[in-house]
């Protein structure tokens, strides 16, 4: 007989829908596809700043006090979004701030003035930083029902779609006003969070194991006690020295290159180019070493590679010399920032990536600031052997972590 009024779940691939749960292979597909989205963006409205400074008529000085607000929207954003995620879910949140994101990208555009736009700029940044502490978030959990160090692979994603996304619009800026351009920008990230979004939102990632998940509640602790909360924040300032470097160069590593040894405009914008190229291959590179080295000998081995291609990349008298500091130095950084978030997610879920998430994000505020005034007080190159510091300090700081780590669990 005909089976009428009867309900039944519709099972994978029937007529009816996909109901069953995403397995862990296409969360971490629709994970990787909103950080390059993330990096896409985000880089996309960076490359049309110069537009946009010309047609709001913002001196250098009230332009920087606008893009301020992205820097705030997204610190103030970042805690809230740790508590957002324990709430309602790392996946949910990461598809609404997803939307939020792609929508809000198109606002800076349509503005008049320096106020306007640092009004809208805190709107992206919300955005901008909870997507980031979402993101993050989810991927740390996707890590654990792996059992796999894949997060710098996440963050490679982020890398390359950053350059996806300014190389674009670097194409299209002959072309396209900065009003189409990141109305075309809001289209493209709306259509990609409505097609991967859904993934998410089906389910979450498969646990690990009976006797992993007994293991790993013997030894996460019950809340935040205090020497979590020192773990995480010695993770954050681990995270805070690597995005330092990369404020830095990406402000400071062009003018280097021109000012200071006479290169082309094409050739100065190459350096940070194949600073961000080579920090992206490290990060595809990181599973790999993660798995051979472990975390330790990893945050270890790139602080000092980092620190030694930054300082040839600052003192180098030679363009090619530079060139290859910057790009060593990009090797070295690569992993840090992946894992040191990874690590204080491990330890403190959501909570733990939103303190790591905001320190390391400050670091990239700090940089280029201080590269500035040290380099009117000093000079520039002498003022780049700050990253070289911050770098051998991140190193040293992960061997400390490993000890901390080791006595929480213990």
């Amino acid at each position: 007989m005909p089976q009428v009024n009867k309900l039944r779940t519709a099972l994978p691939g029937e007529r009816g829908g996909d109901t069953a749960p995403p397995s862990p292979a296409r969360l971490r597909t629709a994970l990787t596809v909103f950080f390059a989205l993330d990096g896409f963006l985000f880089a996309g409205w960076v490359v049309r700043i110069p537009a946009i400074k010309h047609r709001t008529g913002a001196s250098a000085s009230t332009l920087g006090l606008a893009l301020l607000g992205v820097s705030a929207g997204a610190v103030i954003t970042m805690m809230l979004t740790g508590r957002l995620c324990r709430r309602y879910g790392s996946h949910a949140v990461t598809v609404v701030c997803g939307v939020l994101l792609s929508l809000s990208i198109a606002l800076p555009a349509q503005m008049g003035s320096a106020l306007t736009l640092g009004l809208v700029l805190l709107l992206f940044g919300a955005a901008y930083g909870g997507l980031n502490v979402a993101m993050n978030s989810a991927a740390v959990e996707l890590v654990s029902a792996l059992r796999r160090p894949v997060m710098p692979s996440f963050h490679a994603a982020f890398s390359f779609g950053g350059m996806a996304g300014a190389g674009l619009g670097g194409l299209v800026a002959g072309s396209l006003s900065p009003a189409a351009h990141l109305f075309a920008l809001t289209g493209i990230g709306l259509l990609v969070t409505a097609v991967t979004g859904p993934v998410l939102l089906r389910g979450r990632p498969a646990a690990p194991p009976v006797e992993q998940r007994a293991t790993d509640a013997r030894e996460r602790p019950k809340g935040m006690s205090a020497q979590a909360r020192r773990v995480v924040v010695l993770f954050g300032v681990i995270a805070l020295c690597t995005a330092y470097g990369e404020g830095a160069l990406a402000e400071w590593g062009a003018l280097h290159l021109s000012q200071d040894l006479g290169a082309t405009p094409g050739l100065a914008a190459a350096g940070y180019s194949l600073f961000a190229l080579t920090m992206a291959i490290g990060r595809l590179s990181g599973t790999a070493l993660l798995e051979r080295f472990g975390q330790t000998r990893t945050l270890v081995a790139g602080g000092s590679t980092a620190a030694a291609g930054m300082l040839l990349g600052a003192l180098a008298p030679a363009v090619w010399l530079v060139l290859l500091g910057f790009a060593v130095a990009g090797l070295g950084l690569a992993n840090i920032f992946p894992v040191a978030v990874g690590r204080a997610g491990a330890l403190a879920g959501p909570s733990g990536v939103a303190a790591a998430s905001t320190l390391g994000y400050g670091g990239m505020l700090l940089g280029p600031p201080v590269i500035g005034f040290l380099a009117d007080w000093i000079s520039l190159p002498v003022a780049l052997t700050t990253v070289t510091l911050l770098a051998a300090t991140a190193a040293v700081l992960g061997g400390v972590a490993r000890n901390g780590s080791e006595h929480l669990s213990g």
